[in-house]
């Protein structure tokens, strides 16, 4: 696509939008955006958006924009039916979104990471496995760098190791990346998707574009997931924790890449089958692009695992506090009570995302958990799950700072307090990074 022949509306002034609107910029492009949230992420990206030259249009300026322009760009956070969305598809325009824009605008090589639970953490491996076998790389997508405020960095030589949301995933038409993984499928933004067979569906399209020359790995253990090779064209690369595939898999305690051994479960730095499951994924990757077996046991041994993610704090008093904020969602919650191995006080909620709670309180009565602190605007639908599993021990507040004191307080020397809050932050905080610094923030003043 040769942009400077081309008129652009970007709906949404986020990073991506305005990592878009700043590549059109500097390509002497002509680039119009639209912004419809108030809030003061928003004020501030429409202010970042001054810089460039560009000011936010009204509504009826987007409107009536549309007649005019070749291509709508939807930034993640906006739904492909958007009234805007809508209109200009009626109207026969492009409709694409960021991921897709910066696929159009260089095609490098991608290997594109999508599922439920885990993208960060696998793409964060995948990453530091090509960083020390020197393959020039860009780590980029919904892990917070988007691939078009890369593009000036990028040539056809770069790996850009993306994370890719089912937001994103909506607006893509032709994006194809060179190796596609699918980690698991669990409920999760049916707020935005409405069902699970649509949140599905799209999580499908990662590959929809992929022919016999490309590459799919798939989760031979989720059965969801296993079923979408019956729909995929690219070579099938499978990973199993529980024995032998065609392709990475953990054996005795022993990770392999087709009968080659990798290393040994326990050199892994990251506790928990799901972390074995994600270095697989990125074994299965490396192998992919030739990278030397003994250079990618080296990373993994050396990984520490991502920010928000089951991560230590501190101990105060003869307490753990970790902070696992990234779980906005009951299965990756599910999966961080796994991981802990004292008597844990856990604190949950968060904003909505149309989930059912039942499953979660079913697991926290048969885990480590003592106590639970519900707070934030799902609240009342926890404890409503709560009384259905039998889960008494527990304390409700709207405030998100009391729960943290509320915790301190029902803990004792020797325990855990862990922050997995099951929901998404957006009742309270701008995204899981700013609730996870406020939670780091509060446990250091404890």
């Amino acid at each position: 696509m040769y942009v400077k022949n081309q008129k652009f509306l970007i709906i949404g002034a986020s990073k991506s939008g305005f990592a878009v609107a700043k590549y059109l910029v500097d390509n002497n492009a002509f680039c119009r955006v639209y912004e419809e949230m108030k809030s003061a992420k928003a004020i501030q990206a429409i202010d970042r958006l001054k810089t460039l030259g560009i000011e936010n249009l009204a509504r009826e300026q987007a409107e009536t924009l549309i007649k005019e322009i070749d291509v709508l760009v939807l930034s993640p956070g906006v739904p492909i039916n958007h009234e805007l969305a809508v209109k200009a598809k009626q109207m026969g325009k492009r409709i694409m979104g960021e991921i897709e824009f910066a696929y159009d605008a260089m095609l490098p090589p991608i290997i594109a990471v999508t599922g439920t639970n885990g993208k960060t953490t696998t793409v964060t491996m995948i990453d530091e496995i090509l960083e020390r076998a020197g393959v020039k790389r860009e780590l980029v997508g919904n892990v917070g760098v988007p691939i078009t405020a890369k593009l000036n960095d990028i040539d056809r030589e770069t790996v850009c190791v993306t994370e890719v949301s089912s937001f994103q995933l909506e607006s893509i038409n032709s994006f194809c990346p060179h190796i596609s993984c699918v980690l698991n499928i669990s409920p999760d933004h049916l707020e935005r998707h409405y069902t699970m067979e649509n949140y599905i569906y799209l999580k499908k399209r990662i590959f929809k574009n992929q022919k016999e020359s490309e590459y799919c790995v798939l989760n031979f253990n989720d059965q969801t997931v296993k079923n979408f090779y019956t729909e995929c064209k690219a070579k099938i690369i499978w990973v199993s924790i529980k024995g032998k595939v065609d392709g990475a898999y953990l054996d005795g305690g022993k990770l392999y890449y087709n009968n080659e051994y990798v290393l040994d479960a326990a050199e892994l730095m990251l506790a928990g089958e799901h972390n074995v499951q994600n270095a697989l994924f990125a074994i299965a990757c490396a192998k992919l692009l030739g990278i030397n077996t003994t250079e990618i046991a080296s990373a993994l041994k050396g990984f520490k695992g991502v920010k928000h993610r089951v991560e230590f704090v501190a101990e105060k008093y003869g307490v753990e506090y970790y902070n696992d904020s990234k779980a906005t969602n009951t299965a990756s919650t599910i999966v961080a009570l796994d991981c802990m191995k004292k008597p844990t006080v856990l604190i949950l909620g968060g904003s909505e995302k149309g989930e059912d709670y039942n499953l979660l309180f079913e697991k926290i009565k048969s885990s480590l958990v003592k106590r639970v602190i519900i707070c934030g605007a799902s609240r009342f639908s926890m404890l409503e799950a709560a009384k259905n599993n039998g889960v008494e021990n527990l304390t409700l507040t709207d405030d998100f700072f009391v729960a943290i004191k509320i915790a301190k307080l029902v803990s004792c020397e020797g325990d855990a307090v862990l922050l997995s809050p099951a929901c998404a932050s957006y009742d309270c905080f701008n995204g899981f990074e700013d609730r996870g610094n406020a939670f780091i923030n509060a446990v250091g003043e404890l």
